[in-house]
């Protein structure tokens, strides 16, 4: 069994990669594109992760799309970590990287981040009910019994024009001094500022 101290991030020429011929991920357009923004932006961070064993010698086990992209960014050489695995392992770790991805908090997320960037960064917009046709009913099954739940239907129009509102509204100096009434959910704060701003 390998040791964690033997895990050592190398740099290592990218023409001497080589894919595995099973490796079943696909990369859409979109994701591509997501990919290399990430490249662009932040660099070559996480490390691509390579197979050493004897019959299975610079075979990418991990970050096959990741070095793809690279390639066609004109990267010579990419930060990886190297693993010993016969064939079996190797492929079994190959899926168990692909599918061990975890879950989110979607509230978290539209509450603590603004879903034009989380789009920007890769998510879609149907992932957050935003889609047109998508139904999305009211409801009152908040965790806590003094709020209520407001859910709806927007078109992509109308959602652009209302998540920036929302969003403007949470950088202003107003929404520092907005009556919460001991509501932490800060989309929830700027669509009462928003209400009470027309009510006025």
């Amino acid at each position: 069994m390998m040791k964690e101290d033997n895990l050592k991030v190398v740099n290592v020429d990218i023409d001497a990669l080589m894919p595995a011929d099973y490796n079943p991920r696909v990369l859409t357009e979109k994701q591509y594109s997501d990919i290399k923004d990430s490249l662009i932006e932040f660099g070559f961070i996480d490390p691509v992760i390579v197979n050493q064993n004897a019959e299975r010698n610079n075979i990418i086990v991990g970050g096959h799309q990741r070095v793809r992209v690279a390639k066609s960014l004109g990267m010579d050489a990419v930060p990886c970590v190297f693993v010993d695995l016969p064939l079996d392992k190797e492929r079994e770790l190959n899926v168990r990287l692909n599918k061990n991805t975890g879950e989110w908090d979607w509230d978290v997320l539209a509450n603590e981040f603004d879903i034009e960037d989380l789009v920007s960064w890769g998510f879609e917009e149907h992932e957050f009910g935003i889609e047109d046709g998508i139904e999305m009913p009211d409801h009152n099954d908040c965790d806590f019994p003094e709020f209520s739940k407001m859910t709806f239907q927007l078109s992509e129009e109308q959602w652009r024009v209302v998540s920036g509102v929302i969003k403007e509204l949470k950088s202003s100096d107003e929404f520092k001094y907005v009556e919460t009434f001991g509501n932490e959910n800060s989309n929830g704060n700027a669509l009462y500022l928003m209400a009470s701003k027309c009510l006025k």
